[in-house]
């Protein structure tokens, strides 16, 4: 009988686990592929991805306002000083808008796959930025392991059969700064004790992303939105848009508290295989042998990288082990969009 109860618990935890990994690999991927529909010229035809980027931040500043102060349904760090916030969440928030902002910009530019091949760049930049900022060593394997990974983005890039400069630019922008998000996420949060579940991360840094861009936007897209009739928001587009992302913020918490970070790893590379397929035969996108071959290098670039630092994880290596869960989570949890970068 107890064999019996072991193995219907066991089940129970696989198909609980399946249900999460469900649930936040279609809420990325909706936020995705939402985000592309608004700002494509093409399709929806709403570029103005500044504005996109403040809808989602107004929203998930209301209702994490609404659910920590007015509901009490979530609790906020007790060692959270106003010297804190202004150190510490306040350059993270700076970093976020930017991240966000540029992200949603290359959704104009570059189709969903490309910009999936380009974020497996992701484990770069945060290891070369962790050296820089010398929270992480230099070890020759580990910068072998760069190169590959650059390499197969790189021919990724030169079979893109709709290359465009700038929207690579923005996209390698929105890398690198999320990398230098999570970075110092642990350098001033983490190393104080500051632990924060999604819902107070946009109670403290959503306010503080509006505020980043409010005034840019001002002077960029308000004048331009004012002339047009894109300033008449469809507010059931923009509404399910933000609800969506807001969603998304919760799924990533639950999938990461109740399994794993490699449980969101490997369920983030299918994800983004999912969205290459999608892209190529819904979307139609081009994809061409080439973008696929250098993909597959960078996939099994990150793949190792992802290897090693579990690895590091569990056995406590001193070098690698800190702080390296949420840079795990960072690496495939790059939406960018929305506030938990899909």
């Amino acid at each position: 009988m107890g064999k019996e109860e072991g193995s219907t618990t066991v089940v129970k935890k696989v198909i609980v686990s399946y249900a999460y990994v469900s649930i936040w690999i279609a809420l990325s991927f909706t936020v995705i592929v939402y985000n592309k529909y608004i700002l494509d010229r093409k399709l929806y035809n709403w570029a103005f991805p500044m504005s996109l980027t403040l809808i989602h931040m107004t929203f998930c500043s209301v209702v994490s306002f609404l659910l920590v102060r007015v509901f009490r349904l979530v609790e906020t760090p007790s060692n959270m000083s106003k010297s804190l916030y202004l150190s510490s969440v306040v350059p993270i928030g700076a970093l976020y808008s930017l991240s966000l902002c540029f992200s949603n910009s290359a959704y104009i530019y570059l189709s969903v796959s490309f910009i999936q091949m380009l974020k497996a760049l992701m484990p770069v930049a945060v290891y070369s930025i962790g050296i820089t900022l010398k929270k992480d060593t230099y070890r020759t394997d580990f910068m072998a392991n760069m190169v590959s990974i650059s390499l197969g983005v790189a021919i990724a890039a030169y079979g893109e059969a709709k290359f465009d400069s700038t929207g690579v630019f923005l996209q390698l922008g929105a890398v690198g700064f999320e990398a230098t998000r999570l970075v110092l996420i642990q350098i001033l949060l983490t190393s104080k004790g500051i632990s924060l579940n999604p819902i107070t991360s946009l109670y403290y840094i959503a306010p503080c992303c509006f505020l980043f861009l409010v005034v840019p936007w001002m002077v960029v897209e308000y004048p331009v939105l004012m002339q047009t009739s894109s300033f008449e928001l469809d507010f059931w587009v923009f509404g399910t848009n933000c609800v969506c992302a807001f969603l998304l913020n919760l799924a990533v918490f639950l999938l990461v508290g109740k399994t794993s970070a490699l449980t969101m790893n490997v369920a983030g590379v299918f994800k983004d295989w999912l969205l290459i397929a999608f892209s190529w035969s819904v979307i139609r996108d081009t994809v061409t042998t080439l973008n696929l071959i250098g993909y597959g290098i960078a996939f099994m670039g990150v793949a190792y990288y992802n290897h090693i630092k579990l690895r590091a994880l569990k056995t406590r290596d001193p070098i690698n082990a800190e702080g390296n869960r949420s840079i795990l989570i960072g690496t495939t949890t790059n939406t960018k969009n929305g506030q938990a970068q899909a």
